[in-house]
């Protein structure tokens, strides 16, 4: 006769592996759904179905765990090799690509706005990629340097602001202003005449014109870039432009 199945002697139920990259894409998973103050060792390890000091043997704090997820992030957006004929379209999307991938995971640039220098490979590869990008397009090394830190620059604080319309102040749905901003135009209208320009750019300013105001500033910033370019090859003197490869 066949004896019924116990818990004395039913089999183990397979436990998934911990590791780092559990850990960061799990964080990743809370990121994009509960937005960035949801994220703590002690709520990805309920997530993961274990306690928070078992972590540590991976990650060594919430500041190393951010870290390791905006790498992550930013490996979603790889950085073409630097094409001399196509170095304007190719640093476009680099930028197009930064906010994409950074506005998917809400709060995620403010991680990189903490900081001045690379937080990781990929951050790292991405810097010297978009330099040697500008340096194909004609810029000294010097100029190549500091307009990769401009973009940089402007694209974490523009996917940060992103994050607002999802995890912030402001309503998404419906659209609906924060006090604060409330407590600003009702300031502004107490002083009839003072901001008639003011008072016509908060429509301006939505989740709708995002990518109109993105758009406007790639187009300045590349027209700038051009200008540089062609202002350099004027210049035989100046510093030859190189490229480089991975």
């Amino acid at each position: 006769m066949e004896t019924p199945r116990s818990a004395w002697n039913r089999e183990p139920r397979a436990v998934k592996r911990l590791s780092r990259e559990r850990i960061v894409n799990t964080a990743l998973e809370i990121l994009a759904t509960e937005g960035m103050e949801a994220v703590n060792m002690r709520r990805v390890a309920q997530a993961l179905e274990t306690g928070a000091a078992s972590l540590y043997a991976h990650v060594s704090n919430k500041t190393e765990l951010s870290e390791l997820m905006l790498d992550r992030v930013l490996e979603m957006a790889p950085v073409p090799d630097p094409d001399p004929k196509r170095w304007t379209e190719q640093i476009s999307e680099v930028l197009r690509n930064q906010v994409r991938v950074m506005t998917a995971y809400p709060g995620i640039a403010r991680v990189r706005c903490q900081t001045i220098t690379p937080v990781g490979p990929n951050d790292l590869l991405q810097t010297e990629r978009m330099i040697a990008i500008l340096r194909a397009g004609g810029l000294s090394v010097r100029q190549a340097a500091q307009a990769t830190d401009m973009l940089c620059l402007y694209t974490r604080a523009f996917a940060y602001a992103m994050s607002m319309w999802t995890f912030g102040t402001i309503d998404r749905d419906d659209h609906v202003p924060s006090q604060r901003e409330q407590q600003i135009r009702e300031y502004m209208n107490a002083f009839p005449g003072e901001f008639p320009n003011m008072l016509q750019t908060s429509e301006l300013f939505s989740a709708e014109t995002a990518p109109e105001r993105f758009d406007l500033a790639v187009e300045m910033f590349v027209a700038g870039l051009t200008y540089l370019a062609a202002r350099n090859a004027d210049r035989p003197a100046n510093n030859c432009p190189t490229q480089t490869r991975r």
